[in-house]
């Protein structure tokens, strides 16, 4: 075969079928850091918090070190810096002072517990710190309105209605949420709108009220980081209602409130009704949905007060409803209401029935037994069918 004879074989291939396939390009260390870095991206943005590398999940280890790693490194962070989106790489000014240490302290961390930090018999000097950014405890002004939900939570927990689990995570610091962080009840009584750093980073802050009487506006990630090192040494939990949660996984989803109110109506027909609860549910705040009580039909035309609230999970509001109402239908209460618009409402929800035969109805609804009970308006409780 001549070399005329080669040249005419190359010529004639239309489809490419002897070119030389090009070599596939070795990813460089630089490749192999950004897309490690991306990793970690991924992780902040769904979960909103850093990795961890003291956790037992093996995945989040292996990210959290990994993170920890670049941190110790000038040279990465540099090259890293085009890609931080959420300002993980960026590096706080020390503290000038001691002062200004203890301001930054949004964990009390450096808590005096001893005295010998206080300065009280020294001379004034400025505040390097604004205080109204700093998340200090202070005596809550309105405790009195939180007061009776401490004892209600406080009430389940000793029936075995509520009980305390380790923390599932920062997800579930959300509004109306319970928590014991270092032995003390804490009520998530306000998630406000998060703020903007000078890194454009977010962070929201939280009414934090404590059971002793307490408040704080810690950021919603330093409380759950809070949370996570109390959970550690045993003094940090989730107060949960088993009917709704038995065990908590990631994929489990807040649906709403079941809650049990009393009516404040002076209306005769009302209030000489022994045992008269409404049975709701809510998939906002129960504070929100009974604000404006009095001037609703539903509601009796009254204010009504809050007995109990029970957060649930994976539930469909349809079939709670439906085995609640369904359960007590024999006692629900038939009166007439005339709103301001003149026309008569018959309110729903409403029941006669004692609070301990609520309760375990609603304990009964997680387990599924509820379908196999009816209540017994004779005997003023629950019965196996």
């Amino acid at each position: 075969m001549t070399s005329d004879d080669l040249q005419s074989i190359f010529e004639s291939d239309d489809d490419g079928l002897l070119n030389t396939p090009e070599k596939v390009a070795q990813p460089t260390s630089g490749d192999r850091l950004e897309r490690s870095f991306l990793e970690i991206l991924s992780f902040y943005r769904e979960h909103d918090r850093i990795p961890r590398s003291d956790t037992r999940e093996i995945a989040e280890r292996k990210l959290g070190a990994r993170l920890d790693g670049i941190l110790a490194d000038d040279g990465k962070i540099t090259a890293l810096t085009h890609l931080d989106e959420f300002g993980l790489l960026t590096v706080p000014e020390p503290p000038q002072s001691i002062d200004e240490l203890l301001a930054s302290d949004d964990l009390d961390l450096l808590e005096d517990t001893s005295g010998l930090l206080d300065t009280s018999d020294l001379p004034t000097r400025a505040r390097r710190t604004e205080p109204e950014k700093i998340a200090q405890r202070v005596k809550s002004a309105d405790f009195e309105v939180f007061e009776p939900l401490f004892k209600q939570k406080q009430a389940e927990l000793r029936a075995g209605v509520s009980k305390l689990i380790d923390f599932p995570g920062e997800k579930y610091v959300e509004e109306g949420a319970f928590f014991v962080l270092a032995g003390v009840m804490v009520f998530v009584a306000e998630v406000r709108d998060p703020e903007v750093s000078a890194s454009r980073a977010t962070k929201t802050r939280l009414r934090c009220i404590f059971e002793n009487g307490t408040e704080s506006s810690m950021y919603k990630h330093s409380f759950a980081a809070r949370l996570y090192e109390a959970g550690r040494k045993h003094e940090g939990a989730y107060v949960v209602v088993p009917a709704a949660v038995d065990s908590i996984l990631e994929d489990d989803k807040h649906t709403g409130y079941i809650y049990i109110l009393r009516s404040l109506s002076d209306d005769p027909q009302v209030s000489s009704i022994t045992d008269l609860y409404k049975i709701g549910f809510t998939t906002g705040s129960v504070d929100k949905r009974i604000a404006h009580a009095a001037e609703q039909p539903t509601y009796l035309m009254a204010p009504v007060e809050i007995v109990a609230t029970y957060r649930t999970y994976n539930l469909k509001t349809s079939a709670l409803e439906h085995l609640l109402h369904r359960i007590f239908s024999e006692v629900k209460l038939n009166v007439e209401q005339v709103g301001k618009d003149g026309r008569v409402y018959i309110p729903s929800e409403w029941y006669v029935a004692p609070l301990d035969a609520i309760d375990e109805a609603i304990n009964m609804i997680g387990s599924g037994d509820i379908v196999n009970y009816e209540y017994s308006a004779e005997r003023r409780r629950l019965e196996r069918r």
